[in-house]
């Protein structure tokens, strides 16, 4: 393993994203594409937490297809609902 991947590396990373989605969401514009962007970066942050944090990488392909399902069905659904809705 890279000695740039690390949990200490992916902690840094994932609090950038946040202050950055935040600042997007709180002083920029709004709009389809801005919320398909912050529907991406949950999209890694979750993989992020799915893979490293919550330790799934090596589990069977079931658990994995578990977290990664249901995490894709709620963004897909929220992305469709928020189409609909505009």
């Amino acid at each position: 393993m890279s000695k740039l991947y690390n949990v200490n590396t992916l902690w840094v990373l994932m609090i950038i994203m946040t202050i950055s989605t935040y600042m997007l969401g709180k002083f920029g514009p709004g709009g389809t594409s801005v919320v398909m962007f912050l529907l991406l970066t949950v999209l890694i942050k979750s993989t992020f937490i799915i893979r490293d944090f919550m330790e799934l990488r090596g589990v069977s392909i079931l658990w994995r297809g578990i977290m990664y399902g249901w995490l894709g069905i709620v963004t897909i659904g929220i992305a469709i609902a928020y189409i609909a809705g505009s």
